[in-house]
């Protein structure tokens, strides 16, 4: 009888949430909430106003729809199952449906990063070659690169649900966690993982090292040409088209590099730390990247005052 429950496959995993705060789930829910929120409010209405606004139609623009669209999407993935566990009690996951998120959480994760290297790549050459810009940044190569981008993280993500599909599940279940992250699920099988985790470890190494990179060398580029140019006013100028990039670079990056070293270092850090580290940098930067080009960008800042005023006038007639 015991040889039988044991060999028998699960069939849904238990999301425990976050470890030794049971007690404040319901808390915990409220800025999950606030931030899912702000995060379908403020990239929607990146989206519209974008849209509507046809000088805005332009790559750097795209670019941040895509970022938006994107934010959401992530967003979406994780913190509608976080708000189940925090609210609900629905902890509860089928196995099939775990895989399903974890894939779409990574890949949106790696989408994310691609986004940043290509709008890193249309600030380089707004600045560094100005009189190139509208041939080399054409709608194609726009439409491309976010397709190459897109491509890259399902491909580069989809070996980790298939090697998953093969490692037997015998007896562990509970996932200290708030959603189905890789390593977590890795870590119950009860067989070999070395596979999975050099696996993973390569793709989040790979990553970072090659975005990181690319982001790096683009600026340094925007550097060297802000710094030939002669006037004060152009230099400032240069550097404030580059200044919503660069505040969004460190709100995505800061989180994910202090998850990561979390995880490979703080080996006393309790879980729960963890766990609020992750979220953090799921969560986070989708709610914050909409109010920091909505503030940095005079652009949108503009339209979307301009619609708020035209709304208003509407009503008082």
């Amino acid at each position: 009888m015991v040889g039988n429950v044991t060999h028998q496959h699960i069939a849904s995993f238990f999301l425990v949430g976050i470890p030794g705060l049971e007690n404040v789930h319901c808390w915990i829910g409220v800025p999950v909430c606030l931030l899912f929120v702000l995060t379908l409010l403020g990239n929607s209405l990146i989206l519209a106003t974008i849209k509507l606004e046809p000088s805005l139609h332009q790559p750097m623009y795209f670019f941040l729809c895509m970022l938006a669209t994107n934010d959401m999407c992530l967003a979406s993935s994780a913190a509608l199952k976080m708000l189940g566990i925090f609210w609900f009690d629905a902890h509860w996951i089928d196995f099939d449906a775990c895989l399903t998120q974890m894939y779409f959480i990574h890949t949106l994760c790696i989408m994310e990063s691609a986004i940043l290297v290509a709008m890193a790549f249309d600030r380089f050459v707004a600045i560094c070659i100005p009189l190139h810009y509208v041939s080399i940044l054409t709608t194609s190569l726009v439409t491309k690169l976010g397709l190459v981008g897109l491509m890259r993280g399902m491909l580069m993500v989809l070996p980790c649900p298939l090697l998953i599909k093969r490692l037997p599940y015998y007896t562990k279940y509970v996932i200290p966690h708030v959603y189905c992250e890789h390593m977590a699920v890795v870590k119950l099988a009860s067989a070999n993982t070395l596979i999975n985790r050099a696996y993973g470890i390569s793709v989040a190494l790979s990553v970072i090292t090659v975005d990181l990179g690319l982001i790096a060398t683009s600026y340094i580029k925007i550097l060297q040409s802000v710094f030939r140019l002669s006037s004060q006013n152009a230099r400032s100028k240069a550097l404030g088209t580059c200044a919503a990039h660069v505040c969004t670079i460190l709100v995505s990056y800061t989180p994910a590099l202090f998850s990561f070293l979390s995880h490979r270092i703080g080996k006393k850090v309790p879980p729960s730390v963890h766990i609020i580290f992750a979220s953090v940098y799921l969560l986070v930067p989708c709610a914050v990247n909409p109010v920091v080009y909505g503030v940095k960008t005079k652009q949108i800042r503009d339209r979307v005052i301009d619609l708020f005023f035209t709304y208003k006038k509407f009503n008082e007639k």
